[in-house]
């Protein structure tokens, strides 16, 4: 790695100023900064693969591709030798949301450049959850810094289901208008309260307003599988694409209402294999669907990749090569009216490029931003500033009072020896929980948990304003069978602590270490600590190395495993149980919520 910050990769020119140079370039007038020899040219407007192509830039802009660069290369200009390897336009991320990897948008930066990752349309509607509009302007402010095109779409849903839930803060349709005004957002992002648009909720429609108003792009969320009314009204109130489908019947109703279908392969989501047979076996046009990941952990960033693990994940389960990566290219910059500037390698573009050695393995070699290598054989080669976020951003989780065992008793109906309760079921690989139910037995006046049916028990603890409010009730799917608990202060959307476990001594420890560090992930079992990941910013994000992180979230994977947990990134499924805008059942401050008629529901059937 270098210390010097390349100058080119900072902030390039707008093509109307460099468009001159970018003709003499051509025309072999001037020389370029950079030329690109002997590539197969995966040119995602065409559809081919065209072997024996030059590539030069100047600027940090293609100026020239075609046969042969020569006239280009003058003095200065350096020549580099692609071996009869494929040129491939850096890959897009059309929607993630940066806090899910744990770390900063620098260090998601520094994680995923090596894999190819050259332009991120970011939703920090995590850190809005707790810091409101000043947390947004923080991590957009960060990102035009970056040495990559990370764009922010201004999150929409805060908080995502009024009424069922109570946010560390609430964004107004005014706010919605100021962003519009930044320098860096790019749109909307996704509308969560599908039930408030589909209803002409005046804040929905009246963000979905201004974001068109300002010519920019609608991010849908639809979680429903009913694809009747409620979607059509949904659609016709002005999103513009949708990633959570999980059914090849979702992206084709999608790509016919005139939305991208947008296919997500997260640490958690795997909804690529089914949809993409919409292409594969429905004969469906691949240009209105995009590629995306919505949430990657830091483990995965670091040990798996990014849209390189997407690109070739959709390409094993049908698409050919070039399809695929025009799903994670062109349609995703054409999608966001960015096609001048992004996801393709032709002339004005910026020069974001990706020299492969196996196409279909998604190999990368090298990676060029802006006409700048940042990184070779999976090694960044730049050095990108750590941000240095201010203590407001910082002392988030303020629960009110040290928690104690017995707060997280149930007590049962007077008289009660046993009771039927509502249990939320996790689903492996899918965010979408089921509503179980399960009769439990009653202990001196309180509910049992009942390992031995993998059911234990999960509290939401209030952290925004020191209330104390803790919600008790029970779920299933973990697989626990010692006395454990893990306490996240990442609880999807509204981000207050959400602990499972299977002893309330230790949810109390585990609940109380987040406390003291300022949020993160903990483990305790038999009132010792088996893991942590400390993230003090907002209480969502670490302020250390991308690798560190993955290696605490790594020993954090092992000792839940080592209590009996084996579902595949068990991490990411716990900190959504709290979302309430996806179906079935979810815990909120406000108690349980059935989120298939968005009502709170009595813990006891």
């Amino acid at each position: 790695m270098t210390n010097a910050k390349p100058t080119s990769a900072a902030k390039p020119k707008p093509w109307t100023e460099v468009a001159t140079h970018l003709v003499d370039v051509a025309m072999g007038r001037k020389p370029a900064d950079l030329v690109i020899r002997n590539g197969r040219w995966v040119n995602v407007h065409s559809g081919e693969i065209i072997p024996g192509t030059d590539i030069a830039v100047a600027a940090g802009r293609f100026a020239y591709c075609g046969p042969n660069a020569s006239h280009a290369i003058g003095q200065g200009t350096k020549v580099v030798d692609a071996g009869g390897r494929y040129l491939v336009p850096g890959l897009c991320d059309a929607h993630m949301h940066v806090e899910s990897g744990m770390v900063t948008v620098t260090e998601f930066c520094r994680a995923v450049i090596p894999h190819g990752t050259t332009s991120m349309f970011i939703d920090p509607h995590e850190i809005a959850n707790v810091l409101g509009l000043p947390g947004v302007r923080l991590m957009h402010d960060e990102a035009v810094a970056m040495p990559i095109n990370v764009h922010v779409q201004m999150p929409s849903c805060v908080p995502s289901a009024p009424g069922l839930e109570h946010a560390g803060a609430e964004l107004t349709v005014a706010d919605v208008a100021e962003a519009m005004t930044w320098e860096n957002i790019i749109g909307l992002g996704e509308v969560m309260n599908f039930p408030g648009v589909a209803a002409n909720d005046p804040v929905m429609s009246g963000e979905i307003a201004e974001t068109v108003r300002a010519g920019k792009t609608v991010g849908g969320h639809y979680a429903s599988p009913d694809l009747g009314l409620p979607f059509h009204g949904y659609v016709a109130g002005g999103a513009e694409d949708d990633h959570e489908g999980t059914r090849a019947e979702d992206a084709i109703a999608r790509v016919r209402q005139g939305m991208k279908a947008m296919l997500r392969l997260g640490s958690a989501w795997y909804d690529v294999a089914a949809q993409v047979k919409a292409v594969t076996e429905g004969g469906i046009d691949p240009r209105n669907f995009i590629l995306c990941t919505d949430d990657s952990h830091s483990g995965t960033l670091v040990h798996e990749g990014h849209m390189d693990r997407v690109v070739r994940h959709a390409i094993s389960h049908g698409l050919k090569p070039v399809t695929a990566i025009q799903m994670a290219t062109l349609n995703t910059a054409q999608h966001f009216r960015l096609e001048r500037e992004i996801g393709s390698i032709a002339p004005g573009r910026l020069a974001d490029l990706l020299i492969v050695s196996d196409l279909a393995q998604m190999t990368i070699d090298e990676v060029y931003g802006r006409g700048v290598r940042l990184a070779k054989a999976g090694k960044l080669e730049i050095d990108i500033p750590a941000y240095d976020y201010p203590p407001t951003a910082k002392n988030t989780v303020k629960l009110g009072k040290k928690l104690a065992a017995k707060d997280f008793d149930i007590s049962a109906p007077q008289g009660a020896n046993e009771v039927r309760a509502r249990v939320i079921g996790v689903i492996e690989n899918q965010a979408p929980t089921r509503a179980l139910e399960a009769d439990l037995a009653v202990e001196d006046g309180l509910v049992a948990m009942d390992r031995r049916n993998d059911i234990c028990q999960i509290a939401l603890v209030e952290r925004h304003r020191g209330t104390g409010g803790v919600t008790n009730a029970f779920v299933s799917g973990f697989g626990y069978v010692e006395d454990c608990a893990m306490a996240s202060s990442v609880a999807h959307d509204a981000h207050h602590i959400i602990v499972v476990g299977t002893n309330k001594e230790d949810m109390a420890l585990a609940v109380n270490r987040l406390s003291e560090v300022g949020g993160g992930v903990v483990l305790y079992s038999k009132g010792k600590e088996l893991a942590l990941v400390e993230m003090p910013i907002a209480g969502l994000m670490s302020d250390e190395r991308a690798e560190i992180v993955a290696a605490k979230a790594e020993q954090l994977t092992e000792a839940m495993r080592k209590v009996g947990c084996s579902l595949n990134n068990a991490y990411m499924q716990h900190s959504l149980l709290a979302l309430v805008v996806i179906p079935e059942l979810r815990i909120s401050d406000v108690g349980l919520v059935d989120v298939t008629t968005f009502q709170k529901v009595d813990l006891f059937v």
